[in-house]
Order: C-alpha cells, then structure tokens, then sequence
C-alpha cells in the first residue's frame, strides 16, 4: 500500500564527500605516527642485533683470550679448519659465528682441505658467504639478502667466484672499531695459499708502516690479537662495533668500497671504520669509505667493550668521538659526554 509520507534515509553527495575528506585528514595525521612507530621498533632491532654481536664477541674473548682477528685480508674468505689465531684468513665477523648459533655455517667445508675458485672447498666458501644473516643487518636501511657484486673487483682466492654476479654475497652494515687513526695500511693478503702455519703474524701484500701494530689502536685488524687487558682506557669507554655509513645510492648495487665485500671476508673498509672522522647520516650522493654512521634520523648504534649499546648522537663532540674508537690513549672521558 502506497504511504507518501514514509522518510527516506541516505547520504548526500555532499556529505559523503566530506566524510572521505575527514579519514583522509586522519590518514595524513596519522600517518607519521605509523612510520614513527615503525622505525622505533627497527631501531630497537638494530641495537639488538649489536647486543647478540656484543655477547658473542665477549664469548670469544673468553674462550680464545683475545678479540676476534680481522684476517688476512680482502682477498680472503673463512676457513673452518684454520682456527682463530694468525694463521686464519677470515675475519672479524666470521670467526664469532660459533659463538652466535652459526656453528654450521662456520663449519662448511670443514675438513675438504685448501679452497681454491675451482674445488668444492672454494663453492662451499661461496655457498656460505651468500647465506644471509639477520643480526648483521641494519632493517632500517635494507632486508638481510645476498646482493650483487661488481665485475672489476679481485676475485678471493679461497672461493668460488658466482657464476651469477648479480647474486653476489651478503654483506655487514656493522663495522668493528679499528681505531683512531687510519694508518692507510691494509691490502688483499697473500695473492695465493702460503706455507702454513705462518712465521711472522703480519702477512700481506704491503709492507707494514715501521710502528705497526701500534699505529692501530682499535679492536680489530689484519691478524689482530688484541686482549681485553690492552683496553687501558676501560671496556665502557671503548668502542667494539658500531654502524657504518653507506651512501644510500649504493645499499644494493655493491658500488661502494665500504660495502661491495663479504661480511664474512676479511679486514677491509667494508669491515672496519676509524673515529678520526665524525660519524654521518646516511645521504645520497656523499660517499665515505671509512667512518661509522646510519641511516637512523637520531644517531648511530654502538656497542662498546663492555656489552653496552648506546645511540650516539651525531652531533658528538669530534675529539671525543675520536677518543672513544683508541683503546689505549689515557684519556678520561666522562660518560655524560656521549
């Protein structure tokens, strides 16, 4: 039956127009508090990947009685069954990996003798520096993968080179402090397998500077042994790893000297950096080979001596900065100050 005085319910055009509007509104506001909160938790991943670097470096220390070597150089990749003094080519990264759950990956190609880019040996030492690991990687700046490397680079002599370049190896976005100053010494290592064990503990492709290994004040370096008893300044006021800078135009190209090597090779500048710069935020367009940085608004993740994790401000103060990667200058530095 017709009732021609029944009220019709709806929207306007008008009014639906606006209610679109106001959830826009909302989304736009809104939306950097989500991005906000976002990096706030990468943030918190990122300084915890340094506390599981941290305790693993100290495990090492304890069971081996120094720090983690940096290797022969970067030219060279792990090598299981070379143990962790002078005679082992890996670096810093690969020789805490069993002292981080990485026991297998440490061990692959145990026991199969001397790789080479040609024997199995040397496609195990590919195979294991392509397997990404989560806690060497910044998730602010890119995803744990195997990323590309660059064609004109010295191939390793110890593994296999990727019949894929595109497929490279993974890579760190953490370095280990290798001291104040840079005493532009480092090189690829042995240009081919040498007669083991070693006689002198300085092996490379360059003639050490005069005063060597004194020059490097830092944790880590070309077949280092660094004790917790020579970190004179005290194990909270010395740096142990930290971020590194990377220009942003490069975090998956391999075009950078800072970052086109393996996280589980050698000393490099892809491994190490120096405090004799102030550390910087990631920017496009600025390339530095050697210094400690992020991509966080704030400052970078450090993790000090002692297993302590700190954000430093990138404003620090320069000769403090510089002061904190030397292990051993006699300078006392009030915690207040970083």
């Amino acid at each position: 039956m017709f009732q021609p005085n029944k009220t019709l319910h709806g929207f306007t055009l008008i009014e639906l127009l606006v209610v679109i509007a106001i959830i826009g509104i909302l989304i736009v506001l809104l939306l950097p508090a989500v991005q906000s909160a976002r990096e706030a938790a990468r943030r918190m991943q990122c300084s915890n990947n340094l506390k599981q670097i941290s305790m693993a470096v100290l495990h090492h220390e304890q069971a081996i009685g120094y720090y983690p070597s940096g290797g022969w150089g970067y030219g060279w990749v792990g090598d299981p069954d070379l143990g962790f003094g002078i005679d082992q080519p890996g670096g810093f990264f690969y020789n805490i990996l069993p002292f981080m759950e990485q026991k297998s990956l440490y061990e692959m190609g145990s026991g199969m003798g001397q790789g080479t880019p040609t024997n199995e040996k040397g496609a195990e030492a590919l195979r294991m520096i392509q397997t990404p690991l989560p806690m060497l990687t910044c998730p602010s700046r890119r995803r744990a993968v195997t990323l590309p490397v660059r064609s004109d680079r010295n191939w390793m002599i110890n593994a296999k080179k990727p019949d894929d370049l595109s497929i490279g190896w993974f890579r760190s976005d953490y370095a280990v402090n290798a001291g104040s100053e840079q005493p532009c010494w480092w090189g690829h290592g042995p240009w081919s397998w040498p007669t083991l064990p070693l006689k002198r503990p300085f092996y490379c492709d360059l003639e050490p500077p005069k005063n060597f290994p004194n020059d490097y004040n830092g944790l880590s370096y070309q077949q280092s042994r660094v004790t917790q008893v020579s970190v004179q300044d005290g194990t909270s006021n010395t740096y142990l790893v930290g971020e590194k800078y990377l220009n942003p135009d490069n975090y998956s190209n391999g075009l950078d000297h800072s970052d086109d090597e393996s996280a589980l090779g050698a000393d490099d500048l892809d491994l190490n950096a120096w405090t004799n710069k102030p550390p910087q935020r990631d920017r496009a367009g600025n390339t530095c080979f050697d210094i400690f940085g992020s991509i966080h608004p704030s400052g970078f993740h450090v993790v000090f001596c002692d297993g302590s994790v700190h954000l430093i401000n990138y404003e620090i103060d320069a000769e403090i900065h510089r002061r904190l990667g030397n292990r051993h200058d006699d300078e006392v530095i009030d915690a207040g100050q970083f």
